[in-house]
């Protein structure tokens, strides 16, 4: 597939590397000579300078016979219009626009992305799609990443084990005896570095990171056997007013009802203007480093705190400051990844990482086939997607035991109909059922060609 790819930010950079690793043709155009030349020296792209949305630079870039043009610039502006372009003067088929501005996205606009108005395909919006990340993990309490597939019948969660968690060192084979009608399946394990697929004699140690797939009815029953009994909030404190924070609060406003919220907002006029689109939430003016604003926000009494402004160093202190005041549950928004792969260790609980939770969604629209659902795990180490069964597929017909499954994937849930089923070695995948499926880095292309119809079918 040949792609352009508008803008060399972390989003950008990210889905050239993913694509470029997956054998695609990548074409990364940017404005900035200095992240050129570094994303030309680490990436198996073609990188070059120039102005995203200008026709003759669209053209040296291969607009022409193109596949997908993704505009995930820093101007909303820029991206439509280079979209418009695309589709105007170059025909490519498919169009992603990264929006930020909430103003586009209104709902009384939504005739503006069209084909005849702006020929948009798809659109991503960071901070819609942060807000409902975060969403999930309040609804999971103790889930450090969390996705819902088929109509939210299957999640796929991610926790951290520690000493407490009844079931380490213990072989994941004895899960299936020691609790039968549990319907979860460990499908990856963090450690080290590294994400591997584990067998079942493989055990899970204190200190992994396991990613699990469960029927959404039996998620708070398996919650604890991972050594996680947090109960669900009743008091938050959040900082940031931005659109993150103000998309989060509007939310747990309509659906955590019994939850009292707070949020600390730094600038005067946005904590203003967000207090006008809320009603049941307190909107303090101050700084969130302030342990007197933060004893005021009543911190010590919260059960978590989400940080989100736009300054790492402020979130991180923020929720730790907050954390020694005795606010349990720090949920953390961390735009550069050296930072993440640290705070963990000073006390931070949840790490969120914008660009992968924006990576993940543009990904979703990129994969070939049946794929309804994608969520990226760890930096693209492992993808998680849901497909529909095709008739040619290699899944279907047979007990899933007597499948050669890839290297490097497995399968994590099926649903037929409005029945989850947890697959074990004798069940059988039928044509149209739905398929919750994880495959890693290496193996990503091998799980999208199981729900691609080959073309021995025609």
């Amino acid at each position: 597939m040949k792609v352009i790819v508008c803008g060399a930010g972390q989003v950008g950079s990210n889905i050239a590397r993913q694509l470029a690793r997956e054998g695609n043709d990548v074409t990364l155009v940017d404005q900035s000579a200095e992240l050129v030349r570094k994303i030309g020296d680490e990436l198996d792209v073609r990188a070059m300078v120039g102005h995203a949305s200008h026709p003759n630079v669209l053209e040296r870039a291969g607009a022409t016979d193109a596949d997908m043009l993704i505009a995930v610039t820093y101007s909303d502006e820029v991206n439509m219009v280079a979209c418009q372009i695309a589709h105007s003067l170059f025909d490519i088929p498919k169009k992603v626009a990264r929006i930020r501005s909430q103003q586009y996205l209104d709902p009384m606009w939504a005739h503006l992305f069209s084909r005849d108005n702006l020929p948009i395909d798809v659109i991503t919006s960071p901070e819609i799609e942060v807000a409902q990340a975060i969403e999930r993990r309040l609804k999971v309490p103790g889930a450090i990443d969390t996705v819902s597939f088929a109509d939210g019948r299957v999640q796929v969660i991610g926790v951290r084990l520690d000493e407490r968690c009844p079931i380490v060192n213990t072989p994941l084979r004895q899960l299936t005896e020691l609790f039968p009608d549990l319907n979860i399946v460990v499908v990856a394990i963090y450690r080290e570095g590294n994400m591997i697929i584990p067998s079942s004699v493989d055990q899970m140690y204190p200190g992994d990171e396991v990613y699990f797939a469960a029927d959404s009815k039996h998620v708070s029953r398996a919650m604890p056997l991972f050594g996680h009994e947090e109960q669900e909030a009743r008091s938050i404190v959040v900082v940031g007013g931005g659109n993150i924070g103000l998309h989060l609060a509007q939310f747990i406003e309509k659906n955590m009802r019994n939850v009292s919220l707070k949020i600390i907002e730094h600038n005067r006029k946005r904590a203003e203007d967000i207090l006008e689109h809320l009603e049941n939430t307190v909107v303090l003016h101050g700084d969130a480093l302030d342990p007197d604003l933060l004893q005021e926000a009543n911190v010590a009494r919260a059960e978590t705190i989400v940080a989100l402004t736009n300054d790492d160093e402020v979130n991180i202190l923020s929720s730790l400051l907050a954390k020694g005041q005795g606010c349990e549950t720090a949920i953390t928004l961390i735009n550069n990844p050296v930072f993440g792969n640290l705070v963990t260790t000073l006390g931070i609980d949840v790490v969120v990482d914008p660009r992968a939770t924006t990576v993940s969604e543009i990904l979703k629209h990129i994969r070939r086939g049946r794929i309804r659902g994608l969520h990226s795990f760890r930096d693209g180490a492992a993808e998680v997607v849901e497909g529909e069964a095709l008739e040619t597929s290699q899944l279907v017909g047979k007990p899933l035991r007597e499948i050669n499954l890839p290297a490097g994937t497995i399968v994590g849930a099926v649903i037929r109909g409005d029945k989850v089923e947890i697959p074990r070695g004798d069940t059988i995948i039928k044509t149209n059922d739905r398929v919750v499926m994880l495959g890693l880095r290496n193996a990503v292309r091998k799980v999208e060609e199981m729900f691609t119809v080959s073309l021995e079918f025609f």
